[in-house]
């Protein structure tokens, strides 16, 4: 399986995220099917972006790129995004793009034009076929200018002149570097052959990226009509709107997973971003993430109750078969949950100990595979947990008076305590086991 990776040169967005968890999950279920999985997501490490944000900010190319990249793959952890098998990135694979251009050349899909090698669009029967669309329809909505160099409007970069300062590598057709899209149809095929069986990524790429990358492909082995010969399937995504809006620079409504993590956990983002249907937008605003923070803290306190019954953690890479069943459908994360959510609610209410054995072990397993509940349960619930301006003894103190004073029926008393609790920031709930005290 092969996903479109970030452009490194800036931080990534909330939407961004998508297309990594939506990968991520997919992936795991494949485990759950298939003995070996390999899943590649790709670094575009030169790029106009990356170029222009050197230029204003005076920080060399391969400065920005890494420091992009790392902090990238630091947020995708933090959702709990495994690491790709193999992370290519574009600049280490440009005399693979150079060999293949040259096939198309060859083949007679390409052509080089002032300095420029151009994908030919016309020489390709099959382009649009992903897409569904026609040959109008894919010049208007590539936004392309018709360049003089070009034999058709619709007609693509391959290859182009570097000038100036311009970073760039020398070819047949003089110092320059890539277009974008040729960057994945090289490094899916150098890292898993053709065909490959899925490519993912974004709806926002299905036009013109991820049909130039089937052109490429196609037109470089000689396929005019069976997009097939590049990738067996394809799984788009769809974007986030923002209340209710489609994020984009010109509202100011672009907000960096940077900045979500420092008001939330990453799993409360990861299962608001699994929450809908991956094929379907996802309103994101702060009611969204608040459900989600909910629904983990409910699922946390089930397991803090249940934290004394042991269980046999190999057994944890099984996922339960209703779960699984429905994100074999189509990823049926909503499915999914809803059974997710079953379990949960059989376990809380569970008295038996081999029954909660087995639903503590089913809903961990099918939690594992979602990619939540990854936290100690106190620890997520803030028990017993101490700021540095609290004292545990004084806290400790006051909720042994309060057990006291409800012994006594002395409710008002009892009330007091609370509330003195709550306002040095401390929330208390009283268990079967005996009270316990978090940090609000």
């Amino acid at each position: 399986m092969y996903t479109c990776g970030p452009t490194v040169y800036n931080y990534a967005h909330i939407g961004n995220a998508r297309p990594a968890v939506v990968s991520d999950i997919l992936v795991r279920v494949l485990k759950q099917l298939y003995s070996k999985v390999t899943y590649v997501s790709n670094i575009t490490d030169i790029d106009d972006k990356i170029i222009k944000a050197s230029k204003e900010s005076g920080e060399p190319i391969d400065s920005i790129t890494k420091k992009f990249k790392k902090i990238y793959n630091e947020d995708m952890s933090s959702l709990g995004v495994i690491a790709p098998d193999i992370q290519p990135h574009a600049t280490d694979f440009i005399n693979e793009m150079i060999d293949l251009v040259k096939k198309m050349i060859h083949n007679g899909t390409a052509y080089e034009s002032d300095g420029h090698v151009l994908f030919n669009v016309k020489k390709y029967s099959a382009y649009g076929k992903l897409s569904g669309r026609n040959i109008d329809d894919q010049i208007a909505g590539s936004r392309v200018e018709v360049a003089s160099y070009k034999k058709n409007a619709g007609d693509f970069v391959l290859w182009k002149p570097s000038i100036d300062d311009q970073p760039g590598w020398e070819s047949p057709w003089g110092f320059g570097r890539p277009g974008w899209h040729l960057e994945c149809s090289t490094m899916s095929e150098q890292s898993l052959g053709l065909p490959f069986d899925i490519h993912g990524g974004g709806m926002d790429l299905i036009f013109p990226h991820h049909e130039n990358e089937i052109a490429q492909s196609c037109g470089a082995h000689n396929e005019d009509n069976d997009p097939t010969i590049f990738s067996k399937y394809w799984l788009h995504n769809a974007m986030l709107n923002i209340d209710g809006e489609k994020m984009s620079k010109s509202l100011g409504n672009i907000f960096y997973i940077r900045d979500y993590l420092e008001k939330y956990d990453g799993e409360v983002l990861r299962l608001a971003l699994l929450s809908g249907h991956y094929r379907q937008s996802i309103n994101w605003t702060s009611d969204t993430i608040n459900q989600s923070k909910k629904t983990l803290d409910k699922y946390y306190r089930i397991l803090n109750k249940f934290s004394n019954v042991a269980i046999d953690e190999n057994h944890l890479n099984k996922c339960p078969t209703k779960v699984l069943s429905a994100l074999c459908d189509d990823l049926n994360t909503s499915i999914a949950l809803a059974e997710i959510n079953e379990i949960a609610k059989k376990l809380s209410s569970s008295t038996n100990e081999l029954d909660q054995k087995k639903l503590k072990t089913n809903f961990l397993a099918a939690a594992k595979l979602f990619g939540i509940l990854q936290h100690s349960p106190k620890k997520w619930l803030g028990i017993g947990q101490l700021q540095d301006n609290l004292d545990s003894e004084l806290i400790e103190s006051l909720i042994n008076d309060r057990n006291e004073a409800r012994k006594s029926k002395d409710f008002n008393k009892a009330d007091e305590i609370r509330n003195k609790l709550i306002e040095i920031g401390v929330e208390i709930e009283d268990t079967p086991d005996g009270t316990i005290w978090r940090i609000k």
